[in-house]
């Protein structure tokens, strides 16, 4: 490690305080400094050479080091490097981007608004609920339901509506708003001798006596992500989405698509929604939206909330909300340049063919003694690791499993995310099918790891 990488270590201890990160160990320890990246990988600070197995934050869909994108950025900054959204003003880039959106929208999404993360986007989403609500009739409708361990965001009111408790504690969270119902876990959760359809349609009807207990009347709308990321790549169980969506119909409840993770081709699909047949009344999307190149996104949503926006805007004389880089030209120019990119190399057929090897490779992984349960889709997959895979008994949190593999793996050369006891393992979009073989070999290599440390505790 050089002199450079030394001082910004130490300066990073000093001043630099970390989200999402235990700041004791930060103080001791110090970051994992990564310098640079290609491709799928990327490298820190003392030369190691790390395949990307978590997309950065699920966002680095076409991996690192993109000329195109970059020429994209320079050349806006150049031209018109900021303009507001606000008072009426625009420009061409964002201008386009709405509308090329607007096209690849699912379930007839008509306008949109822009933010700079799917934070931004999902808090949007919720003031725009309440906003609607004051104009058609129904301004007791402001209770938000999400899912215990879903994400939406680190707003106050995003991460209320994220069932995270370490997100809540302390800080004299979640609103009392916000409710939350069962994270359908069919593995940890089902009934001996419960079917997958019985268990998705028993969650769809506890869901459906929250909302009694709440009071149709008084609940805006239900968020979800269409296969959970920060609940450790969840996948639904069979019948979910048509059981949740039936309760959605008979209460006449909105329904959020938060496509943040999902959106741009991660499930095989350009959107979660496509992979599960879901029919969204708004959609949240960020991450891929510019490959992480520049922070940007965006919440699209029906003309009949437009109309109900138009009442307020005309009775108050403006529409009193918006953020500053909101449609920033640069954003708007990278977004539009990956998408082309997206088009161009059919990176949606990429996925699902390379899915394939993927997939199996995680399948495999489940004769692994740490290993109880792998379920994916496209390049999204969550390993469920357990004490006793078959008693369905967990390891005892203080052994912190999940996080020994994820230390292994790094020291291996994977970065991976665990969750709990949970692996995600979501690699950029563009991932060929030989680093998938290297990177499966290192992931069961940090799993070897880990069992060698707990293995005499079992």
């Amino acid at each position: 490690m050089n002199a450079d990488a030394k001082h910004s270590i130490k300066a990073d201890i000093a001043h630099h305080v970390h989200p999402q990160s235990n700041l004791r160990q930060h103080a001791e320890k110090g970051p994992t400094m990564i310098t640079h990246g290609k491709g799928v990988f990327i490298y820190d600070s003392e030369g190691r050479e790390i395949i990307d197995g978590f997309s950065g934050l699920g966002c680095v869909s076409l991996g690192y080091h993109n000329e195109r994108l970059a020429d994209a950025a320079m050349g806006q900054m150049n031209t018109l490097p900021f303009a507001p959204t606000f008072y009426n003003r625009s420009h061409p880039r964002v201008a386009e981007l709405g509308e090329r959106l607007i096209g690849l929208a699912p379930g007839g999404m008509n306008r949109v608004m822009f933010q700079c993360s799917g934070s931004e986007a999902n808090d949007t989403a919720i003031k725009l609920l309440w906003y609607t609500n004051t104009a058609n009739g129904n301004p007791n409708r402001r209770k938000i339901i999400g899912r215990v361990r879903g994400y939406h965001g680190n707003t106050v009111a995003t991460v209320s509506l994220s069932g995270q408790p370490h997100m809540h504690r302390k800080f004299g969270l979640p609103l009392p708003e916000f409710k939350h119902t069962e994270l359908p876990n069919y593995y940890r959760f089902h009934i001996d001798g419960e079917s997958e359809i019985e268990f998705s349609n028993r969650m769809a009807a506890h869901f459906e006596d929250l909302v009694l207990s709440e009071g149709p009347e008084t609940v805006a709308a239900f968020f979800a992500e269409p296969a959970i990321s920060g609940g450790g790549a969840l996948m639904p169980p069979e019948g979910y989405w048509d059981a949740m969506q039936a309760v959605l119909r008979k209460y006449d409840i909105k329904f959020v698509a938060d496509e943040v993770v999902c959106g741009f081709g991660r499930t095989g699909n350009l959107w979660g929604s496509q992979t599960w047949g879901l029919k969204p009344d708004m959609v949240s999307c960020a991450k891929a939206l510019s490959a992480a190149f520049f922070p940007i996104s965006a919440l699209m949503f029906k003309d009949e909330m437009y109309a109900d926006m138009m009442k307020n805007s005309d009775e108050v004389g403006v529409f009193g909300h918006g953020y500053t880089y909101a449609g920033h030209p640069v954003g708007a120019a990278v977004a539009l340049e990956a998408l082309d990119i997206y088009d161009e190399i059919d990176l949606v057929g990429h996925v699902r063919k390379v899915s394939e090897t993927f997939l199996a490779r995680c399948r495999a992984l489940s004769d692994h003694p740490l290993v109880a349960e792998v379920r994916g889709v496209g390049l999204f997959c969550g390993l469920e690791l357990m004490k006793d895979a078959t008693k369905r008994e967990p390891f005892d949190p203080s052994w912190k499993v999940g996080e020994l593999v994820q230390n292994f793996a790094h020291d291996r050369g994977l970065y991976l995310r665990a969750i709990g006891d949970r692996m995600s393992f979501m690699p950029p979009l563009i991932i060929k099918e030989y680093e998938i073989e290297i990177a499966a070999d290192r992931f069961k290599a940090a799993l070897d790891d880990a069992w060698a440390v707990v293995r005499g505790r079992v």
